[in-house]
């Protein structure tokens, strides 16, 4: 199957900005990394260095300059980074790497997640099986959603902008929720549907059901219509 540039980890994501780096940086499609993240946290987190992190629990590695407050749940594996708040009753449910500068919100929940630094997911999210590149934001009340209706594997469609020709791409995976690039800015109570990548520095306009891939340097708008940004 021929490769889709514009949906590759290269393209999507600066990984100086993540301690993901090394895992992510063996393969070419970020979803590709998703099984693995658990056991990568766990590796990591035992080679962290004592005198900057605290294990709180199995598994679970918290930056001394992070802030966890005491309503907040983690499960591990985690790793929460430096200077990131993990805010009143966040549910963090395990396989989550969070980064630098992140703010992890009031009721927001993780599962099977990479946060790349300063990264704000600060009101009522739900992020499952999911990337988010370095200062993208989710609304409030802005969610992934990372099962399909019917059950059936994940696929990622689009038109590919080198080509403009269509695309759909096998991923193999039930469970795939959103792709987020460098920059992203996600409108309050949107819906990522499964599958759905965005490219670095795109908008997405409140109120979305969006699904499938939004090129970088776009606005995503209501009733799915995607324009480029004017310079």
């Amino acid at each position: 199957m021929k490769s889709v540039n514009a949906v590759t980890i290269k393209e999507l994501y600066d990984l100086s900005h993540t301690e993901a780096k090394p895992l992510m940086e063996q393969y070419t499609y970020p979803w590709e990394v998703l099984p693995h993240i658990g056991e990568f946290i766990v590796k990591l987190g035992e080679s962290l260095p004592k005198e900057e992190y605290t294990e709180v629990a199995e598994h679970v590695w918290v930056h001394k300059t992070a802030k966890v407050f005491a309503s907040a749940y983690l499960a591990g594996p985690a790793i929460i980074g430096a200077e990131t708040e993990v805010r009143q009753c966040a549910f963090v449910r395990g396989n989550a790497l969070v980064g630098k500068g992140c703010v992890i919100g009031n009721s927001t929940e993780l599962k099977n997640v990479i946060i790349f630094d300063n990264v704000q997911v600060p009101h009522y999210n739900y992020v499952g099986d999911s990337i988010l590149g370095f200062k993208s934001h989710m609304g409030a009340g802005s969610i992934t959603s990372n099962v399909k209706s019917d059950k059936t594997l994940v696929h990622v469609k689009g038109i590919d902008p080198e080509t403009n020709e269509k695309f759909d791409l096998e991923t193999g995976l039930k469970k795939f929720g959103a792709m987020l690039g460098n920059h992203v800015e996600v409108g309050c109570n949107s819906v990522l549907n499964p599958g759905t990548v965005i490219g670095s520095n795109s908008n997405v306009y409140p109120l979305s059901p969006v699904r499938g891939f939004v090129p970088a340097e776009s606005i995503y708008k209501t009733g799915g219509v995607i324009v480029k940004k004017h310079a």
